[in-house]
């Protein structure tokens, strides 16, 4: 298993930037990232956050807990992914009008209210923002914000 020293180092590597310029580009002291990649202190939190989000990769990416560097939801929820998920109870039968469309858009508010279609796009979105064409468009809007 890789270690969060090991990963960090790794990721900058891959980058090509040095473990001064991370620290600074991330407002951390100067030797804060070289002393995380030899594993004389452990990033906290908001840290990690910090050197995930610069790097473009999930936390438990970051951490050495997945290989999957887009995973974006707790480790938690994929523990028991091989187990099946227990049947839901039955609803109670009820009538249901046919869905129509009128003047106030009711159906697709309807279609834009379901969970379904919001993880769609969430995870579309994510997607995109992921590409190089993404981060691309959020360093450009990182930089009409300073």
């Amino acid at each position: 298993m890789i270690t969060l020293a090991q990963r960090i180092q790794q990721l900058r590597a891959e980058r090509g930037v040095s473990a001064p310029a991370i620290s600074a580009a991330l407002g951390l002291p100067r030797t804060a990232v070289e002393k995380f990649e030899t594993g004389r202190q452990t990033p906290t939190q908001d840290q990690q956050k910090k050197l995930a989000a610069y790097f473009g990769v999930s936390e438990f990416y970051l951490r050495g807990e997945s290989d999957d560097r887009t995973q974006m939801s707790d480790w938690m929820d994929g523990a028991f992914l091989d187990a099946p998920a227990p049947a839901p109870a039955p609803a109670p039968v009820r009538a249901v009008k046919k869905p129509t469309v009128n003047e106030d858009g009711a159906l697709f508010g309807a279609f834009l209210s379901s969970q379904k279609f919001q993880d769609a796009l969430r995870a579309a979105v994510l997607d995109v923002l992921r590409s190089p064409e993404g981060q691309a468009l959020i360093e450009k809007a990182v930089r009409k914000a300073r």
